[in-house]
């Protein structure tokens, strides 16, 4: 018994002072935000503005392609290819570059021993932005090395703050736009929990000011932007006072800049039914949410849509983009073998609101077009399953109707 408690009170003296590390970084990291918002300030800018170049200026804009794992190099196939006929004249041009980058696999990863080799990682900040295939995150079934989520990994390697992800039902009067935080909550320390023992484990959820005003600020300003009259906070301020209480209290506060948006808010449990209640969710705008609570409810979102291969989504931050499939690389779908069947308009709409980011806002109206057409024709058969539509028909639909 005595050698156990020694066990227990080393692991308590660990946790400890891994906890004092964790709250001095992220102070540091809070101050390191603040500086950055009071320098921008103070030049008459704004941090928040991204710095993809955009077309018309004359700098060419490359455009990173990365493929992931499981059904990501089918979709992944069929989005390039719709991009270039897009971009055909732009890319001949010299104005665009496709440009492939390799080696961001599970395989290559595990080999690597890194979630995101540098390697990889140096050609991603090459380019100006980058479109995204699902990655598979190891875990414990696996019986491999448990890396770190790769989409974790990347929205703080390039402080990619803001998970915008739009969905439509234009026949039910459903337009919502949801801003997710991207690099704080139960995501910026979820892998870096602490155990004492066989008898307790704990993780870790942040929340800092600087990190609450700028995601904050982001949805409010596209809500001002795109004349939208009603955000919504989602939080569980009732349980979480500190976190989740302190987010809705600066999002209020923020919200007071922008009197012309009538701001309520919700506890995470409630509006997950109210989604689903078809008697008020097509009152519902644009939503403020944090890290976790945006991941679930915006699947949730996204099935109400037609399923998570149907929606996209924007990581945005100050200097970087990076768009994806809002899904997951769907293992079992492989495993079975059964890809072909993936539904790619998931990733194709990330194409098109990344087309909007980088200036090309023409064509990405035009390959929405094209997308809802396919979609009114061959979004039923796109099950999933066999003797459904397969990813090509899908793609090949919406070239026809580009």
């Amino acid at each position: 018994m005595a050698e156990i408690r020694e066990s227990r009170e080393q692991d308590i003296r660990n946790a400890v002072s891994a906890f004092e590390a964790m709250l001095r970084e992220q102070v540091a990291r809070n101050d390191r935000m603040e500086k950055e918002r009071l320098e921008a300030s103070t030049a008459g800018g704004s941090p928040d503005t991204s710095a993809s170049e955009g077309a018309g200026n004359g700098k060419k804009i490359v455009i990173g392609t990365t493929a992931g794992d499981g059904i990501g190099p089918v979709i992944m196939k069929e989005a390039r290819r719709v991009l270039a006929e897009l971009l055909k004249d732009e890319i001949s041009g010299g104005k665009v570059e496709l440009r492939s980058i390799e080696g961001f696999t599970l395989e290559n990863r595990l080999a690597c021993g890194e979630t995101v080799p540098p390697d990889v990682l140096a050609e991603m900040k090459k380019c100006d932005v980058l479109l995204k295939g699902p990655t598979t995150t190891p875990n414990a079934a696996m019986n491999t090395k448990n890396l770190e989520s790769a989409n974790v990994f990347l929205r703080r390697a390039f402080d990619l703050y803001a998970n915008v992800r739009p969905v439509s039902i234009p026949e039910e009067g459903i337009d919502w736009t949801f801003f997710r935080e991207n690099t704080e909550g139960e995501y910026a320390l979820g892998s870096r929990g602490v155990t004492v023992g066989d008898s307790l484990s704990v993780d870790f959820k942040v929340t800092t000011v600087e990190g609450t005003r700028r995601i904050a600020k982001a949805a409010f300003d596209f809500a001002r932007a795109n004349g939208k009259k009603r955000l919504s906070i989602v939080t569980k301020a009732n349980i979480l006072k500190k976190t989740d209480g302190g987010f809705l209290q600066l999002a209020r506060e923020i919200g007071k800049d922008y009197p012309e948006i009538e701001v309520d808010s919700w506890f995470v449990d409630i509006m997950a039914a109210n989604l689903v209640n078809k008697d008020i969710r097509s009152d519902f705008q644009v939503f403020l949410l944090p890290n976790l609570y945006g991941d679930i409810i915006t699947d949730e979102a996204a099935q109400i849509q037609g399923g998570v291969g149907t929606a996209g989504s924007a990581n945005i931050g100050s200097r970087y983009g990076i768009f994806e499939a809002i899904h997951g690389s769907a293992p079992r779908m492989v495993e079975q073998g059964i890809e072909e069947y993936a539904n790619p308009a998931s990733l194709m709409k990330a194409s098109a609101m990344m087309l909007s980011h980088v200036g090309y806002t023409e064509k990405a109206r035009r390959l929405e077009s094209a997308l809802d057409a396919a979609d009114r024709e061959l979004g039923s058969t796109m099950t999933g399953l066999p003797g459904g539509g397969k990813c090509t028909e899908f793609a090949d639909k919406v070239m026809e109707k580009l």
